[in-house]
């Protein structure tokens, strides 16, 4: 399934069930696309369409989200939801990289998981760490 900006970034991309199911990113992603496919036919259905597609202001199917689209819709969704944050689309891969990191997770699996090339000097700019007090690199040392 095309998951990045071009078909160059096609990946198997790996995501785990969360144990909440209310805020499982699985099981939102299959209902998405249940509704999608009943929504606007079997066309898109299939593994060669994008993951995520744009959908015009009468309701119709325009193809995959661009990137620009996608900073569009996570603005629109933080503004409605009331988030004070200024959101764009690549606060979603900061988030994966900041995250992970912070939960110990390989940096090579991150970069594979976001999309980076291993050892990205980019997605090491990406993660963020929250305060110098909880994830502090001389804490336990001694």
């Amino acid at each position: 399934m095309l998951t990045g900006k071009t078909k160059h970034s096609v990946r198997n991309a790996k995501i785990a069930y969360a144990d909440d199911p209310e805020i499982c990113p699985v099981r939102a992603y299959i209902t998405y696309r249940e509704h999608l496919v009943a929504e606007h036919g079997e066309r898109w259905a299939g593994t060669a369409t994008p993951a995520f597609v744009g959908i015009d202001r009468w309701g119709h199917v325009t193809g995959g989200m661009t990137p620009d689209s996608v900073t569009r819709a996570i603005k629109s969704i933080s503004t409605r939801a009331g988030v004070a944050i200024a959101w764009t689309g690549h606060s979603l891969r900061i988030g994966l990289a900041s995250v992970a990191r912070r939960k110990g997770r390989d940096a090579i699996a991150i970069a594979d998981q976001g999309g980076w090339a291993r050892h990205s000097r980019s997605m090491l700019g990406c993660m963020q760490i929250d305060n110098g007090w909880d994830d502090n690199a001389s804490a336990g040392l001694t």
